[in-house]
């Protein structure tokens, strides 16, 4: 085995590994950039090495800096992860020229496969159905614009992950769509190629895992379906998939291994495929790195692929043949990102103040309750994987999981992700990929409703326990003394979300009577830990979760729904403040939604813009975000240029 393991990544699967690699008895290495400093990688690894450099191109792209930390580590064997450098010949090349072993395939298996003109040819030649596109410069696409299959979809050629895809479905969106994908083909993959292809209606995306090893061995560890997607990225992903029938799973485990055999594969690799409605399949594309959704075939097969990875690379054989696996039981994971899905899953960067994992999970993530999920990395917060023994049990489990997975902050998708699971389409796998484009307005909606709809009364308790909770920290053990401040003014005004609620409190034995539209409750059997309250009003459990916010309020969360609680009345302490005023901003002062850098300027002082009209691209976290104009004017002051980075709410365009 390896007398040291660098780790050329971050995050999750920087710490994933780690693990798998402390199994294995391999000393770990980790680097970091100046925002990762003190992450959790960098506390698990036996060492920790910075990056010098202000982006990521300067950090975790920089072959030579990890080339030369690596050596002078004294590591011996390098893993990529997903992402960053994961299928970069280069990077491959440089680790040979330095002795290194690559945690990876061969670089000549990265080149033909990473590409997707070229591995397409490659399918189509093996006899594996792939779907016509494609492709060219520019100018030759648009010479081509009303003669193409509308709707098309437009993809970077050597990219993957969802970056750099669009559907395109008239030819007069053509342009702005194929300058889009080259310019995000260029920032991440370092290729500006498009290609088009036909956009296949209600496709499932269905992958196989490979594993093989150098000795001539390889293995399928059985499908995942990874059909719910928003903007190309997955975000639920389980194992086996609901769709396929026992023959189809054959034909397709049969087309991926023919194409891994074709090109000698060897370590961890996945084989995408489309299938559409009529349970006919087409090669998409080959991810020659482990994916991010290994876990779900892991729970379902017993492999633990990462291990693999290292075994392999290390040169010993697959300790498994294709007759020993199985696939048993059923995997679902829910990515957990800093977003905003109704704000059309606007990026959230930020710093969490208040984090609750649920327990009985596999929870791969590598965030703290100080983490500060920062703009210019990926959005990906956690990845929360549960097991059982069939579907329907995995989607409840599943779903009391979302309730008891708790981040305050910033905003997050775990509310979605639960209606998700919740919905009647995925519980009878109705969906394709289209389904959260296609839907999300409504799963919003009915998201808001059931919110509205919600009983505030227990809202108002959780926050007043807690709020008394932590006044009484300061002084006594007992929150209940808290509340004796108000025994000659017993009403407590509290606001949820713009909502009004009094409550008067009285005391009664070792307990409170607290009365709400005249009527009386009993509130008792209260607990307190590390933000969870438990407590009983009259013969009705409740479980919340709440933490204290910069000013003076607090967030409640329950099943996922997160209250803004405060309250209105104030105590001698002054430790309560009325609502903030309305912001004064209006439409002449365009601010940015978030943390991010300009990456297009289409305005200049004295420009007319109509509205709707883009003034601007921010770029945060792999996103491209357009802030347009919200109405007609002439643009008075610009106070950004492309390439700056700008913080949220900062004023970015004045209009006269």
């Amino acid at each position: 085995m390896f007398r040291k393991l660098l780790i050329a990544n971050r995050g999750e699967i920087a710490v994933r590994i780690i693990r798998s690699a402390q199994e294995l008895g391999i000393p770990t290495v980790a680097i970091y950039s100046d925002a990762d400093r003190g992450t959790l990688p960098t506390t698990m690894a036996d060492e920790a090495y910075e990056l010098v450099g202000d982006d990521i191109s300067s950090t975790y792209l920089n072959i030579s800096q990890i080339i030369s930390i690596a050596q002078q580590s004294g590591a011996d064997a390098v893993h990529p992860g997903y992402g960053f450098l994961s299928e970069n010949s280069t990077f491959i090349q440089a680790c040979q020229e330095a002795n290194i072993t690559f945690v990876g395939p061969s670089e000549e298996a990265i080149r033909m496969m990473g590409n997707k003109l070229e591995a397409r040819a490659f399918a189509k030649k093996l006899g594996v159905p792939v779907p016509e596109g494609i492709t060219g410069t520019q100018e030759e696409i648009l010479a081509q614009q009303n003669e193409l299959p509308y709707p098309i979809l437009a993809k970077a050629a050597a990219g993957g992950g969802g970056k750099g895809m669009r559907i395109v479905r008239s030819a007069s969106a053509l342009k702005d769509a194929l300058i889009s994908t080259s310019r995000e083909a260029k920032a991440y993959f370092g290729d500006a190629t498009v290609y088009i292809e036909k956009y296949l209606e209600e496709p499932r995306h269905i992958e196989f895992q490979l594993l093989g090893d150098q000795h001539g061995n390889l293995v399928h560890l059985f499908e995942r379906e990874c059909s719910l997607q928003r903007r190309y990225q997955k975000i639920i992903e389980e194992a086996p998939s609901p769709t396929l029938t026992p023959e189809l799973r054959t034909r397709m485990a049969e087309a991926a291994l023919k194409l891994g055999k074709a090109i000698n594969y060897y370590n961890a690799g996945t084989i995408e495929f489309l299938v559409d409605t009529h349970q006919e399949f087409y090669f998409l594309e080959m991810n020659t790195r482990v994916q991010v959704e290994h876990p779900v075939t892991e729970m379902t097969t017993g492999v633990d692929i990462v291990a693999e990875q290292l075994r392999v690379a290390a040169g010993q054989k697959l300790s498994f043949t294709q007759g020993d696996l199985r696939q048993e039981g059923h995997a679902i994971e829910c990515r957990v990102y800093a977003e905003n899905p109704e704000q059309n899953f606007l990026p959230s960067p930020g710093k969490i103040t208040y984090y609750h994992a649920p327990a009985s999970v596999r929870l791969d993530t590598a965030v703290t309750g100080t983490s500060v999920i920062e703009s210019q990395y990926d959005p990906m917060i956690s990845k929360m994987i549960v097991y059982s023994s069939s579907r329907e049990e995995c989607i409840q489990r599943s779903i009391l999981a979302l309730e008891q997975y708790v981040i305050h902050g910033i905003e997050t998708n775990i509310a979605y992700l639960r209606a998700l699971l919740r919905s009647e389409d995925f519980q009878q796998n109705t969906i394709s990929t289209k389904y959260c484009d296609e839907k999300t307005p409504e799963i919003i909606k009915h998201m808001e409703e059931e919110k509205q709809a919600l009983d505030k009364f227990p809202v108002a308790i959780a926050g007043l326990i807690y709020n008394l909770y932590s006044s009484a920290l300061q002084s006594t053990p007992s929150i209940w003394t808290e509340i004796g401040f108000w025994r000659h003014i017993p009403t407590v005004a509290i606001e949820i979300d713009g909502e009004s609620v009094s409550l008067d409190i009285y005391r009664r034995d070792s307990n409170y009577e607290v009365h709400h539209n005249d009527t009386p409750h009993q509130v008792h059997n209260v607990n307190i830990s590390d933000g969870q309250v438990d407590f009983l009003v009259d013969e009705t459990a409740y479980t919340y979760y709440v933490s204290s916010q910069d000013d003076l309020s607090q967030q409640v969360s329950w099943k996922t729904y997160k209250f803004h609680w405060r309250r209105n009345d104030l105590m001698a302490e002054g430790r309560f403040s009325n609502k903030d005023s309305e912001s004064s901003i209006s439409d002449d002062r365009i601010s940015s939604p978030m943390p991010g850098k300009v990456i297009q300027l289409n305005v200049k002082v004295g420009d007319q813009v109509k509205r709707g009209e883009t003034l601007l691209i921010v770029e945060a976290m792999k996103m491209e975000n357009q802030i347009i104009a919200p109405r007609d004017a002439q643009v008075k002051e610009v106070r950004v240029e492309v390439s700056g980075r700008v913080d949220k709410d900062e004023i970015l365009i004045e209009l006269g």
